[in-house]
């Protein structure tokens, strides 16, 4: 059996567990109005802008952006111009991407590089998006060094810590919604 039908066969055996009630109400789908309400949680002085919100996390600005005719969010943080980044730099934010980055990425557009996380809106659940906000944060944060979303990675040293601790502060906020 091939790695992939094994990874296949170990999702089907394990979905009806994973499909069992938590007890817990289902989370309503994402809208533009609960992730307002969410970000409005996570700082007090987030501003509507067209389509989308600016705040601040942790004294970083962020935009976070939706469309939902196309039921999708964006959430940015600018980081840099993209011209001039070398080689080397943006092997290592594609490494970064592929392990440590984890649900936030980084991305150029418009002659700009961003640290981004990327979903479609309806199905993004409350937890998920604090964590992926925080993940963002921490790969704009660590662009240059660690290059990552500080949730999970090897290592032995304080940054894992500090880093996850971000995450552990937006959910601990998100928990009164």
């Amino acid at each position: 059996m091939t790695w992939l039908r094994a990874i296949a066969m170990a999702y089907v055996l394990a979905a009806p567990a994973m499909a069992q009630e938590t007890g817990k109400a289902p989370e309503p789908p994402m809208t533009y109005e609960r992730l307002g309400r969410i970000l409005f949680a996570l700082d007090g002085n987030t501003q509507p802008v067209g389509p989308g919100f600016q705040l601040t996390i942790s004294g970083v600005p962020m935009l976070v952006v939706t469309d939902p005719a196309a039921d999708r969010m964006r959430a940015m943080v600018p980081l840099r111009p993209a011209e001039g980044l070398t080689a080397e730099e943006l092997m290592r934010m594609m490494q970064a991407n592929f392990d440590t980055a984890l649900d936030a990425r980084y991305a150029v557009a418009k002659g700009q590089l961003w640290a981004v996380f990327i979903h479609p809106l309806s199905p993004l659940k409350k937890d998920q998006l604090i964590s992926s906000l925080g993940q963002t944060v921490n790969i704009a944060r660590t662009y240059g060094t660690l290059y990552t979303g500080g949730a999970l990675q090897f290592g032995g040293g304080d940054s894992p810590g500090i880093q996850r601790q971000l995450i552990e502060e937006l959910l601990e906020k998100g928990e009164e919604i």
